[in-house]
């Protein structure tokens, strides 16, 4: 089946199989950054932003993002390089292999709510799991990032 969409603001058009998953479809398309880790829509790896929202690309289909805008994080290398190092300041990153779901995660809460409480930080970032830290250095580091942004407003 054809499919036309936008990867990192690049139009890219294919003829893709209708079973195609996304996450396949943007490794192929050299977005590496997009992780495998349970395919079962529950660890959060695989985040990218569709049409500016968190999605899992592991449980969507490509042919569902025909016509949309799906950013990854080699789309948003700035702002993601902005909080990483917040989070690994604060030794959030240990393994790194959940990071690229959690910034992605990160910068959509950023973008979608103003002032979030920290509840509101644990319920938006409730599927991104990680077996190496026990959340609180991610949440100091998100802490420390927000109080940063608000500064600079």
């Amino acid at each position: 089946m054809k499919i036309s969409l936008w990867i990192n603001d690049k139009l890219i058009e294919d003829d893709i199989p209708a079973d195609t998953i996304l996450l396949e479809f943007l490794r192929e398309k050299g977005c590496y950054s997009v992780k495998r880790g349970c395919e079962t829509s529950n660890c959060g790896l695989c985040t990218v932003l569709m049409e500016g929202k968190p999605i899992l690309s592991c449980s969507t289909l490509a042919l569902r993002a025909e016509g949309k805008h799906i950013t990854t994080m080699e789309g948003l290398q700035e702002e993601a390089k902005e909080f990483g190092e917040f989070l690994a300041d604060q030794g959030g990153e240990q393994c790194g292999f959940c990071s690229p779901g959690f910034i992605m995660n990160v910068i959509a809460m950023t973008r979608e709510l103003e002032d979030p409480t920290e509840q509101e930080i644990k319920e938006y970032l409730a599927g991104n799991l990680c077996r190496c830290t026990g959340y609180q250095s991610q949440l100091r580091a998100i802490r420390n990032y927000l109080e940063m942004k608000k500064g600079a407003k």
